[in-house]
Formats: structure tokens, sequence, C-alpha cells
């Protein structure tokens, strides 16, 4: 190979054999993905200016030749060769010599079809039909793909050829070097003694070994198949021979998308299945759907089949998960958050899961789709650490879809699946059938203001509890001004009614003294609200400050909490007052509790902004005609339960890029104690981030959906979990220097005094390799599943994929 080559990965060894039979031009650089496309002048700074020209898309100049008696050639648009096109040609002389050859010399160029060639000389013989190109070759794919050799043989048609010495650039950094190449018909191609890497050589230092290189004593390209097959190969990491690979097929990097064996999956020790091992099998069904069918085996338990299908269709799409297996594993009995004991039922034997979704649009403004999730059991989706297991429910559902100017229209159907055994039982899960939302916006009126309108209603069936329907319909009219003060005015109006029909509503989840009823309730609301911003420079000019006063009056009947009506209560469980919901009409989360009587509310918003950094600040307080005194237990702390409220606030801080902070909370003048906070801080430099945050509320709203039986277990009532602080910090750090990187998290209840989470992870990543060794463990426990720690690892070699477990 000449010295003007810009890179080199090794020093090639002799030729396979003497007796290789070629390659064609059309064929030999398959090698390379069709993904990236280099033009010919990006292969090499020497060589730049005798391919110009010569762009894998371009066609030869008007004024190219035809090579005399070529044969009718052509390539087709995935690089296969076919008659109908000559092979033109650009020279800076041409002659014959005594024996009838075609001679090409100095700055040759070739042309058949999208395919070129470049050399410094050429010779044509009719008779054989062969081509030979010397010295400085270099060859050009329509894809982009560039080769290099000192001399290349085409033949048969340009469809065989040979070359020894022969480089080749490919997309992404991908480089391969082989003493020897022939290639059989176009399509299959056999490399030498190939040296194949990913990673960047620099050009000011070729001999400099890459990171990691694959070296072998043969390698086979089947472009038909798409498969590369390395035979009797060594992984190199920088020069040291690490891993060795009898036989190691890879897919052809030129495809996107190939059907065969994925990466194995290895995990020596799982907590409940043992050692496993899973090889996944993925199948390429056509354009636009594959499937992938992975079989795993365990020593512990019995063999698992998981299926993904995917299908990308014009109007949407479909995905498919789901498997089989045969659970071994019987569960042991554990005591629930409530001290109840759990034997987990008989979850073993034949289990089955699915986990699928699809969306289909019907026209420009209508769509639907669906999400199906379900299992035979939450101790199979634990044991085989399926996908979704960890939450408390499946949720599966149908839907509609409608969207129009200022419009949108849901219709659908929701089902649940209990999977905390602890905490829930399937027969207290509603069903939603149906459930149907709508919302509108207008256009501004002739007074200003702006209509919308919106509506849930719904049927909620439960196996056992409370069943009801409720009919929906809210109007809201809002006219926002501003005066010649600068203040900015806000009118609201609205409406809210809904009619119910509910029956065994002296069970979960209200245990209301009542049984069947038909009730309604209406409750018109009008709001003013005042915001007046003030605004000043400061900084010389690089800053401002904004002081903004806020007032809002709200006036409706005074409903109380609703709860007294025995109304039903599907979606306003939840109560939040906090700087969010200050301003807010209705802090209950839904509809079936409204906020009302005569109330204000003030606050003050103050904002500094220089150079890019920012303070932002809100604080306030409500003032109620009637407040929510007594009432559910999710209201104890809500901070309503006073004339005047408890005030809230907000801080937002970002005085420069190594330092942030956030931090919001809600503070009892009464008890003299924070009733509710939130904080999250940030500090660094770019290598080094630290962050910290802290949650308390002295409640687990989690359990708000919870009401005790007030049954006796081993002669003690059971407790409330919902009574429970939550009190919890959590903390990481994460660093970065040159190639190493590393993250630390950690979570802790400090009212419960454990940990709740820690791990980390530590790695090395360049620019063709990623090593990652994960640790972690996880405190909390689900369905009688107890704490322990999980440790892995992945390396990833770019162009090859990833490895590990």
């Amino acid at each position: 190979m000449s010295a003007d080559f810009p890179f080199r990965l090794g020093k090639p060894r002799s030729l396979l054999s003497q007796t290789l039979t070629g390659t064609a031009l059309g064929a030999l650089l398959q090698v390379i993905p069709a993904s990236a496309q280099p033009t010919a002048t990006q292969a090499s700074p020497d060589n730049a200016a005798a391919v110009a020209g010569t762009s894998p898309r371009a066609k030869a100049p008007q004024n190219a030749r035809t090579l005399p008696s070529s044969p009718k050639t052509s390539s087709s648009a995935d690089g296969r060769v076919s008659s109908s096109d000559p092979v033109t040609y650009l020279a800076d002389h041409e002659s014959y010599d005594k024996t009838g050859l075609f001679i090409l010399e100095g700055n040759v160029r070739l042309w058949q079809g999208e395919q070129t060639l470049r050399a410094d000389t050429v010779t044509y013989d009719r008779a054989a039909g062969i081509i030979r190109a010397s010295h400085h070759v270099a060859l050009t794919q329509p894809d982009g793909t560039t080769a290099y050799a000192d001399h290349v043989e085409l033949a048969h048609g340009m469809k065989d050829a040979i070359s020894s010495s022969m480089y080749v650039r490919m997309p992404n950094e991908a480089k391969l070097s082989s003493s020897g190449m022939r290639r059989v018909n176009g399509r299959v191609t056999d490399f030498a003694n190939p040296v194949y890497t990913a990673c960047p050589v620099c050009a000011a230092h070729p001999d400099q070994l890459p990171f990691w290189d694959i070296k072998a004593h043969g390698m086979t390209q089947d472009k038909d198949n798409q498969n590369i097959e390395f035979d009797r190969a060594w992984l190199h990491v920088l020069g040291v021979p690490v891993f060795y690979f009898p036989y190691l097929p890879v897919t052809d990097p030129s495809s996107e998308r190939h059907s065969g064996l994925l990466n194995f999956n290895a995990k020596p020790h799982d907590h409940y299945l043992g050692t496993v091992f899973s090889l996944p099998y993925y199948w390429v069904i056509d354009g636009h759907q594959d499937a992938t069918f992975t079989p795993q085996v365990s020593t512990k338990s019995g063999p698992q089949l998981s299926t993904i299908y995917r299908n990308r269709l014009n109007n949407g799409y479909l995905y498919f998960e789901g498997g089989v297996a045969d659970d071994t594993l019987h569960g042991r009995p554990f005591y629930n958050a409530f001290g109840e004991l759990s034997d987990g039922g008989k979850e073993h034997g034949a289990q089955a899961y699915i986990n699928s979704r699809g969306e289909f649009n019907l026209s420009p403004h209508w769509r639907v789709g669906f999400h199906a999730n379900r299992a035979t059991s939450a101790n199979y989706m634990r044991d085989y650490s399926l996908p979704g297991y960890g939450n408390d429910t499946l949720n599966s559902n149908a839907y509609l879809e409608g969207f129009g100017v200022g419009s949108y229209l849901r219709l659908d159907a929701q089902v649940y699946q209990g999977l905390n055994q602890g905490l829930i039982n399937n027969r207290d899960l509603p069903y939603s059938l149906p459930r149907f939302t709508y919302d509108f916006q207008g256009e501004p009126d002739q007074l200003g203001g702006r209509l919308s309108v919106h509506t849930t209603d719904f049927v909620v069936l439960r196996e056992r509890g409370a069943n009801d329907q409720r009919g929906e319909l809210a109007l809201q009219w809002d006219r926002p001004w501003t005066n010649k003060w600068g203040q900015q005015w806000l009118l609201t109006a609205r409406v809210d009614s809904m009619l119910y029909h509910a029956t065994h509503m002296q069970e979960q989840p209200l245990y209301e003294n009542a049984g069947s009823r038909v009730r309604g309730q209406v409750q018109p609301t009008v709001a003013v609200k005042i915001n007046w911003p003030f605004l000043r420079s400061f900084a010389k000019g690089h800053g401002t400050q904004i002081f903004e006063p806020i007032v809002q009056f709200i006036a409706a009947p005074n409903t109380g909490n609703a709860l007294h009506r025995q109304l039903p209560n599907e979606d306003s469980f939840a109560y939040e007052f906090n700087d969010t919901t200050l301003f807010a009409l209705n802090r209950y989360m839904g509809t079936d509790r409204l906020d009302g009587g005569l109330r204000a509310n003030v606050g003050l918003h103050q904002n500094w902004s220089w150079n890019g950094r920012s303070i932002d600040m809100l604080i306030g307080e409500s003032f109620m005609q009637h407040p929510t005194r007594g009432g559910p237990a999710y209201l104890a702390y809500s901070g309503v339960q006073h004339t005047f409220s408890d005030p809230v606030g907000r801080i937002q801080m970002t005085p420069s890029r190594y330092f942030d902070l956030t931090a919001r909370g809600r503070f009892n003048p009464y008890t003299k104690s924070f009733d509710y906070g939130e904080g999250l801080v940030s500090a660094g430099v770019p290598f080094l981030r630290v962050s910290a945050g802290y949650i308390y509320e002295p409640i687990t709203s989690y359990y708000y959906y919870y009401t005790p039986h007030y049954e006796r277990l081993n002669s003690e009532v059971l407790r409330n979990p919902y009574l429970s602080k939550t009190s919890e910090i959590s903390g990481s750090v994460t660093g970065r220097w040159k190639h190493v990187h590393f993250t630390y998290y950690t979570r802790r209840s400090l009212s419960r005094k454990e940990f709740v989470a820690n791990g980390g992870v530590i790695g090395y990543s360049n620019d063709c390799f990623t090593l990652n060794i994960y640790v972690s463990r996880q405190n909390t426990r689900i369905s009688g599943r107890r704490p322990r720690a999980t440790v892995g690892f992945s390396v990833s070699l770019r162009s090859l994929g990833t490895f590990g477990n």
C-alpha cells in the first residue's frame, strides 16, 4: 500500500491465496452500511483532488467516453450489477499496447451507474473482459463506502474481482484492513487475515493501536443473508488479546434489520430463579413488522418463552409482548402493611402474561387505541422480573379519541388488576365501563371572554364495593383585561353540575350509612383575580426585578366538604393546598368534591433575573368564611381547617450554573410546625455534581384509599398505615473525569429509620467502547419480596452491540 493512505490498522499478513478469483466493482464495497454516505472526497486528504467529481450519487460527466466493447452493465439499487449501462471513463492519456490492451493513465476515473473507481493506471483486456486498476485505487459505492487498494482486478461483467492489501473506510468510523479479498457473484466476500475496528485512528499517529480491534484468520460477508462471520478471532483491547472466538457471527453493518440470534443474557445468581440463561432470536417478517422470541431457562424454576411482536402500519402501530412459563416456585407467607398474614395463594404452575398496545388513525381527526396488560399472578411477575411488576396495578383500556379546533373527545373503558397483595384485593378494584370526556374552548366573544366546556361521565362497577354512575357538565367563562395602571384582571364565572346514581354506598371506598340513591349537586362560582406587577431594572441595566402582588376573591355556595350529602367519590380523595393550587378554584384533584363558600387568596410574587441567573419567590395564604373543620381523613392536614389558612410558599434559585435550589412548603402556625415540605438542591462543577432532596408530610398519602376494618388479629387492632409520617431524604453524586464516570444514589426513610434504596454505577467510555458496572439494593417490600442486592455489568462495542447481564 502506498504511503499516502490516511490510516493503518496493522501490518497485513501474507495473501491467503494467489488464486482468488476477484470481485465486482459494483459489489466489492458492499461491506458498508447504507445509513451514512460520505462522498469520495472525504475518503483521503491526499486523494481528494483525484476523486473530485465522483460523489456516490454523481453521474458520469457528459464528456466521459465509453470503454471500447465494454459490457452493458449497471448497478441496481442494492449494489447488484445488471445489464443496461456501459462503463464510462475519463483519463489524461489513453493508448493501446502491442498486445491490444487498452491503457488509461493519469487521473483515471471510471463510472458504472452510480459506482466510481479512481486509479493512476487502468488497463482493459477486451478479449478476457478484465479491468485492472493500479496505484492509488479508490473505489466508491452509492452508499458512501470507500475502499483503498494498490491493485484491483474486475471481471465477469464486473461481478467478480480480486484485491490484495485492501483497506475499507466504513460509516460511523468503522474500518477494515485485509491482506487479501475476493468476491464471488457480487454477493459473497471473503477477507484473509482481517483486522476490524470502529475506534478512531489518529491521523498524526497512524501506527498507534486502536482501543480495540478484532483480528481473525478469515472473514466472510454474505450480503444476501446479511451476515458477517469471523473465523478464529481474537478481541484485542489496547493491543492485548482478551477474548477468543472460535466462531463469531455478527449482523452485517449495512443491515438495519436482520433476522438472527441476538446477544445472549446470563445471570449467575438471580434471587428467585438461580442461574438464568436466555438467547433471543430476532425475526424480520417484512419491511414493517418483526418479532423477537426469547427462551429462558433457570436452575430454580421452570422455563419461560416470551415474545415481542411489532408492526408499524401506515395508519398506526401494534405492539404485543407476552409470555408463558412453568413457575415451580411456591410463594412464602408474609405479613402485609396492615399486619395481615398472606400466603400468596397458589401462584405457581402454568403462568402467562400479556403487555400490548396499539393505536390506529381512522382519519386526521379520529383515532382508536388500546392497552392490554394482564398476568395470571403477581408472584409470577415477581419471580421472572416481568415489566410492570413493582406497580400497584396493571391497567388495561380501550379508547376512541377525536380532535377538533379547540375541542377534544375521548371515550374509553378501564379495567385494573392488583399486584400488591399486601394492599390491594382485585375484588375491590373498580371497572370504568365506559368513561366519556369532552373539552371545548371557544374563540373570544364580543365581550372579550372565552367559553370553555368540560364533562367527564362514567360508569364505575366493583365486585365488592360501591357502584355508581356520574353525569357531569362544567361551564366556565374567562374575561381577562388590563387597565391603565398596569393591573391584570381576570373575571371567571363557572358552573359545576353533577348527577349521580349509586348503590352499595355502605361498602368501600366510602362506607356511608346509605344504600342506593340518586343525588346531584350544582355549584356556581364567581372569581376575580388581580395581578399588579411592578418592574424595575438593576445591575446597570443587565437585570430586571418583578414585584407582583396577587389578590383573588371567590364566591360560591357554602357546600362544606360535601361528604355529609352522601355523594359518591371516585376522583377527589386527595386535597392539595400548596403554592401550585393557591389560586385554584377547586383544590380537590377531581370534581366529586368541590371547594365552596366565600374565600380570598392573596400572594406576593417576586422575581430577579440577570445574566442568565434568576431567583423566583411566591408566598401566599387563604382566608375562608367556612373552613373545612372535621371531614374525611385526607383533610386532617390540608392546611385549610381555620379561617386563616396555613401560609404556603416556594423559592427557586439559580444564582449560577454551579448551584440551583427549589423548595416549597406549608407552615401550620397553630402547631408551629410544617405540615408539608419538600426541597431539591444541586451543586457542583461540570465534572462533579451533588444533589440532595427531602420530603415531609405528617401522613402517608398513599393510603388515602384505605379504610381499616377494626378486626382483631392476635388480640391486636390492625394499625392504619395512613397515620405514618412521610419523612424521607435522598441524595446522589455524579462525576466524570475524562473517560471515567460514576454515579451513586441513596434514599433513606427517616420516619422508618431505614434505607429505601442504594446503588450506583461506575464505568469507562470513549468513542467506541463502554463498560458499566452496576450495583443496587432495593429495600422496599412488595407482596413479600424481600430486600436484595443486584450486581450487573454491560460492555458495548461500537458497531458490534452490547454484551452483559
